[in-house]
């Protein structure tokens, strides 16, 4: 389990542009205000990443839900998350290792033809926000599950986990930061992405931390 929490929270408002390039992998989703590390090495990717630093430094990660295929949308899960580049170093190949900074939500709405790498048409998925008059107590249940897990990790990772959660602006945003952190299950982490609900989102996390705090995970 590793932490970015300088990268963690939101970075100013940016347009997300109504195209973006689509970094397409098994099992791999980024959360808005999360951080992802990559590694870029396939030509047609290079050449993404390429194009995104000399445009608005934007591309999207969406999750392949079976082997890749000409037919995108039969692949790939509908909803995947833009991401600001915010450090990218290449080697001597040409291969870069990058840091994504998750922005928000976005759902594929229609796969294109124009590039040599997965390109689509997207637009931004709104949450649902959650009714103030239950958010105090949700942010409480989501905090007690999160401690209850931290029992188990050292206390300099626990202590980092804490500032980040102190951090966060509204419980929106921890969910999403708890959920890039602890959830390690492919399909729940998916769930929680396409969730546009924050309260149900919550709720769902709070169920699955129990579930790893008890070891039947």
């Amino acid at each position: 389990m590793r932490f970015y929490p300088d990268q963690t929270f939101p970075v100013d408002p940016i347009q997300i542009p109504d195209t973006l390039g689509a970094l397409l992998l098994p099992d791999c989703t980024l959360f808005p205000h999360g951080a992802l590390p990559l590694h870029i090495f396939e030509p047609r990717y290079r050449q993404m990443l390429t194009e995104a630093i000399e445009g608005s430094c934007v591309f999207c990660v969406g999750t392949l839900t079976s082997a890749e295929t000409t037919d995108l949308e039969s692949c790939t899960a509908p909803v995947g998350t833009a991401g600001l580049i915010r450090a990218s170093r290449e080697d001597h190949e040409g291969r870069s290792n990058l840091l994504l900074h998750g922005l928000c939500r976005i759902r594929f709405v229609e796969w294109l033809d124009e590039k040599p790498y997965p390109y689509a048409r997207v637009q931004p998925v709104r949450s649902t926000p959650i009714e103030q008059s239950v958010s105090d107590e949700k942010t409480r249940r989501l905090r007690e599950a999160v401690e209850a897990v931290l029992l188990g990790l050292p206390d300099e990772l626990a202590s980092e986990v804490r500032k980040i959660l102190d951090r966060a602006p509204e419980a929106e945003v921890m969910a999403d930061a708890v959920s890039q952190q602890f959830v390690q299950d492919p399909v729940i982490r998916q769930s929680l992405l396409e969730e546009q609900d924050v309260s149900q989102r919550i709720s769902k996390l709070v169920d699955y931390l129990r579930t790893v705090r008890s070891g039947d995970n």
